[in-house]
């Protein structure tokens, strides 16, 4: 729950780093990139731990898709209650797909398999 958690955390950062200065047009290019990689620093500050405690949990791919999942979830709420966009159906059956290669991932723990397990560091 702790990997899930500062995903959510680090993503909420990284979408506002990366669309949230979409409301900013006149402010120059300079400025925004600046303010955009200070947004950003915290994003690496809780994406890092929650790799870093994930692993082993989870594999290098289930924490990347569930990355993937939470950013665009992150994003619709962003997108919607931030920018005040409209999510079109086409957007919502892409997002659907990828909540769908989630629960491909975790077919295995689903159906009771033994997920294989992450590669440590040394094992290489």
């Amino acid at each position: 729950m702790r990997t899930v958690l500062l995903l959510i955390g680090s993503n909420v950062f990284m979408n506002f780093a990366w669309y949230g200065h979409l409301k900013f047009r006149s402010h120059s290019l300079l400025v925004v990139v600046l303010v955009s990689w200070l947004i950003a620093l915290p994003e690496y500050a809780l994406q890092v731990p929650a790799n870093r405690l994930g692993f082993g949990q989870f594999t290098s791919a289930q924490l990347k898709i569930m990355q993937e999942a939470i950013s665009i979830s992150v994003f619709l709420l962003l997108n919607r209650y931030y920018l005040q966009a409209v999510t079109h159906w086409n957007e919502w059956l892409a997002f659907g797909l990828i909540i769908a290669a989630v629960v491909c991932m975790q077919l295995p723990q689903l159906l009771g398999q033994t997920p294989p397990s992450a590669i440590t560091a040394g094992e290489h």
